[in-house]
């Protein structure tokens, strides 16, 4: 007895605690199997065993619920749809109109010859010296061309929509209607210009009917820029806001901070940086072909070892279009 109060005592690790439940279960499947067959009342000590038997079952039990009850909890739950409550009016029939799904910000008139319009490189070829002493700067600082990126325009456009016909459907029906939504997009020490060509992108694509809000998390960042300055420019926007914590800890910790405040039905999460490539040294933005397409797929081998696999032709054919997943 005061073995096992010593070992429930200490915290087990969950493989330690799986062996000791598995001694104990065995210990008691072959005590059973000796006692089954003769009563209790038939031999005085055997009364004595199926006493024992039971407490060591009622400790093991105890156990594995103290275990149970030591798992670390999850921070935040998946959001949970609102019920329309009762008497509340159905929801509208037909499909939303475009005027309904109108984005935040419309997008202004594109310049066709301004960097990096359209999709367009931004080639850096003829810098002067002082354009290429900053470019290098800022390759050095964050590893790719800051200096690129800084000329292109935040409402940048990427052209006419090349994706597959059947990624975007022409009509979206109101009844359920679309959920809310709030963006949320962690940083720290992020380029200025790329992190709002980030925020730009959403407020020019997202339906002000569901875009809930714009949160940016700022993981304990030391650029003083993205202090004070960033919290005055994005007040013009009334949309969008700031959270910070005081110390880095991390992209999931601020992804929950950023969730546990939001609002919107649902959460969309955005790289601080997902506007920035694209920007030089390469032909032009790598866009999706409607037609013909080479799909591969990601798989692990028994050594947990990544690779990828031309998709077979089975799965080919099992996909009737490209909305279809690949499993």
């Amino acid at each position: 007895m005061t073995f096992f109060r010593r070992l429930l005592r200490r915290r087990l690790h969950p493989w330690k605690l799986a062996i000791v439940a598995l001694v104990c279960v065995t210990f008691l499947f072959l005590m059973q199997r000796e006692v089954v067959s003769q009563s209790p009342q038939d031999e005085p000590w055997l009364k004595w065993i199926v006493e024992k038997r039971d407490s060591v079952l009622e400790m093991v039990m105890g156990a594995m619920n103290n275990f149970r009850d030591a798992m670390p909890k999850m921070q935040i739950k998946a959001p949970v749809r609102k019920q329309d409550s009762e008497g509340s009016l159905a929801c509208l029939s037909g499909y939303y109109t475009a005027a309904e799904l109108r984005p935040v910000l419309e997008r202004p008139p594109q310049n066709p010859s301004a960097p990096g319009a359209s999709g367009k490189a931004f080639h850096t070829d003829n810098l002067s010296l002082s354009e290429q002493k900053e470019k290098e700067r800022g390759e050095e600082k964050h590893c790719f061309n800051l200096y690129a990126s800084d000329q292109i325009s935040l409402s940048r456009d990427l052209g006419p929509d090349t994706r597959p016909p059947e990624y975007v459907p022409p009509t979206f029906r109101r009844c359920p209607p679309l959920p809310t939504t709030s963006v949320i997009i962690v940083f720290h020490n992020e380029v200025w210009s790329t992190l709002l060509r980030t925020v730009y992108s959403a407020l020019h694509t997202s339906p002000a009917l569901l875009l809930k809000e714009i949160i940016l998390v700022d993981d304990a960042s030391s650029d003083e820029r993205l202090k004070d300055e960033l919290d005055e420019y994005l007040k013009q926007l009334h949309i969008a806001r700031v959270v910070r914590q005081q110390e880095r800890k991390g992209l999931i910790t601020a992804r929950l901070l950023g969730a546990s405040v939001a609002s919107g039905e649902t959460l969309t999460f955005l790289d601080a940086h997902c506007k920035s490539y694209c920007t030089s040294d390469l032909p032009n933005c790598m866009k999706p072909s409607p037609y013909g397409q080479h799909h591969n797929r990601g798989d692990f081998d028994w050594g947990l070892s990544f690779g990828w696999e031309t998709l077979p032709d089975h799965e080919k054919r099992r996909r009737r279009d490209e909305t279809y997943p690949i499993k």
